[in-house]
């Protein structure tokens, strides 16, 4: 009779039992010991998640690291669902005297979302029925953050100047008609930077968002004489729409915090109605002296966002966990914050499949840091509030996939 020697039988039983790991193996990534914020399912503790094929396949206090091919220890950290920037700039081109439409001051998303856990951003306006296409095939679809948007009223887009104030480039029937042609891509309709007296602007716009049944948003200020605060947002904005820039002090615009001091009694009135205010930080639409004693007195933002382009991005402003990082130190608690950034924003855009991590979703995952030392923070005026929280982005999945890894925590070490 043939004898197995006992070499040949340690291995064998090594290959079988390096199989059965393999095939036990159910998931591809396991992000284990994690505070888990998820707005829409409620969690906030310790648990552990699973990522298979691009998904999220479970989230649980205890998952096996044997049952998972890579394992990432998020001690210490935040994990959250990928974070969603319903402001941004991204129609970037080469179009001289275009500015954010097809463009030079609008930005390439990839390398101003992952670095600070954005997976998904919304341009605001830059395209118009007319040019729509162009920046789906030279953005959207060429880029690995998931980029949606906003259509601008006018139909060139948002190219700055008096082709902003042509009221006969405002079409609603035509800008609706592509927002339906894109569901779910073209996700709100944007006006912004008109500056004359008339409301007709913001009734066509709101007209193109009725006949497309989707959001409006609105960036109010710079006409002469100043049109009515008040009549914006408790008579032409409907309960959904969207009101950016919340906390700006700017030239043209009735401020939400009055001379005195205190929030006006119609924007509490107006936020309990439905209107969505979104901040939109941008390079010139922030100011400490809004927002500290607006948030003193109870009124918080709806959404956090970026307003990202090339006149922000080195300022006051510079990235999403920055604006956070402002919020959570002027005493928004962490769950609100990342809540304004996750969930809230999803519903807000009526994609109501992101901004989670229920089992099945998309697996844009972002980790964080909460740093605690002596920090400073800046607005849009030049100036300062301190502050000792501060959150950093650690690493971001878009689809199950690392894009960034801010100190190599996926990664085995060089010698292992």
């Amino acid at each position: 009779m043939f004898k197995l020697n006992k070499s040949i039988i340690l291995s064998i039983c090594s290959l079988f039992f390096i199989g059965s790991l393999a095939l036990g193996q159910d998931y591809d990534i396991l992000i284990k010991g994690g505070v888990v914020i998820d707005a829409r399912n409620n969690i906030n503790k310790v648990m552990d998640v699973a990522i298979r094929d691009g998904k999220i396949a479970q989230v649980s206090p205890s998952i096996l690291q044997t049952r998972a091919k890579k394992t990432i220890d998020a001690s210490g950290l935040i994990v959250t669902p990928g974070l969603l920037d319903i402001h941004g700039h991204n129609f970037f081109g080469t179009q001289p005297k275009a500015y954010l439409s097809n463009s030079f001051s609008s930005l390439p998303p990839d390398g101003f979302t992952f670095k600070s856990g954005v997976t998904t951003i919304v341009d605001a306006g830059g395209s118009g029925w007319k040019n729509f296409e162009t920046f789906k095939e030279q953005t959207i679809d060429r880029s690995q953050t998931r980029v949606l948007a906003f259509i601008n009223i006018i139909g060139s887009g948002m190219k700055g100047g008096a082709i902003e104030q042509n009221i006969t480039d405002m079409d609603a029937e035509a800008t609706a008609n592509k927002a339906k042609q894109y569901p779910g891509i073209i996700i709100g309709i944007k006006l912004a930077h008109y500056s004359g007296p008339s409301w007709t602007p913001t009734d066509l716009t709101i007209q193109a968002g009725t006949l497309a049944d989707i959001p409006v948003m609105i960036d109010f200020g710079g006409s002469d004489p100043e049109l009515n605060m008040e009549t914006l947002l408790l008579e032409k904005l409907r309960p959904g729409d969207i009101f950016t820039h919340c906390y700006a002090r700017v030239k043209g615009r009735t401020p939400l915090v009055d001379s005195k001091g205190k929030v006006r009694r119609y924007v509490f009135a107006a936020q309990k109605k439905g209107v969505i205010f979104d901040v939109g930080h941008g390079g010139g639409s922030f100011s400490f002296k809004q927002a500290i004693p607006a948030t003193e007195q109870g009124f918080w933002p709806n959404s956090i966002s970026t307003d990202l382009h090339t006149g922000s991005m080195n300022g006051g402003m510079k990235d999403l966990t920055n604006i956070m990082s402002k919020f959570l130190n002027m005493g928004m608690p962490l769950k609100e914050v990342v809540k304004s950034v996750t969930w809230n924003p999803a519903q807000y855009i009526k994609r109501k499949d992101l901004g989670h991590l229920s089992e099945g979703a998309v697996a844009d995952i972002t980790l964080l840091k909460l740093s605690h030392g002596d920090f400073g923070f800046i607005d849009t005026e030049g100036l300062k509030m301190m502050g000792n929280q501060k959150l950093i982005c650690e690493l971001t999945l878009r689809e199950g996939e690392i894009v960034w890894d801010l100190n190599g925590i996926a990664s085995p070490l060089w010698n292992e």
